[in-house]
């Protein structure tokens, strides 16, 4: 299989390297990279398990190869905490009991930080429908949902204070 090289920024940090032409945006964060906290799944994007951001957007990293994300700014759920310190979702996630097994928790993150960027406010049925791409056997989704009303109240009174 022939190597291509590629060169991205991944949670602030630029990468240079080789990949195949067939590996996955996945695999290539994982294995290449070290960051293990976008977890693979269904490897079909049906669990959004591996979510992450690239250029600012939700995206499926099992369905995305390492060389179509060459020249892009990708983060991953490690970049939600900035000096050891996690954010006010992560934060909310923990308080509110919004994770069991921990399995989804990646994608669910990402999710949840990107309808938070877009909407500041989101009701009930918002939260739920941006989650809605999202498989969790453990929770019901029940406290996830409770986690991301909850980092929405806190984001707010935080821009409040500011």
């Amino acid at each position: 299989m022939s190597m291509h090289s590629i060169s991205l920024t991944i949670n602030g940090k630029k990468f240079e390297g080789q990949a195949e032409a067939r590996k996955l945006l996945s695999d290539f964060i994982r294995e290449d990279i070290g960051l293990t906290g976008t977890h693979v799944g269904c490897e079909h994007g049906m669990c959004g398990a591996c979510t992450v951001f690239i250029d600012g957007v939700g995206v499926r990293s099992c369905l995305t190869f390492a060389v179509q994300a060459d020249g892009t700014s990708i983060e991953t759920v490690e970049s939600l905490a900035k000096d050891g310190k996690l954010s006010p979702l992560q934060e909310a996630f923990w308080e509110n009991h919004g994770l069991q097994c921990g399995f989804c928790t990646p994608g669910m993150l990402i999710c949840a930080e990107e309808l938070l960027r877009e909407n500041k406010n989101p009701t009930e049925q918002e939260v739920r429908l941006a989650i809605s791409g999202n498989l969790c056997r453990c929770t019901g989704y029940h406290h996830i949902v409770l986690s991301i009303l909850a980092a929405a109240k806190k984001l707010q009174g935080a821009a409040q204070a500011a």
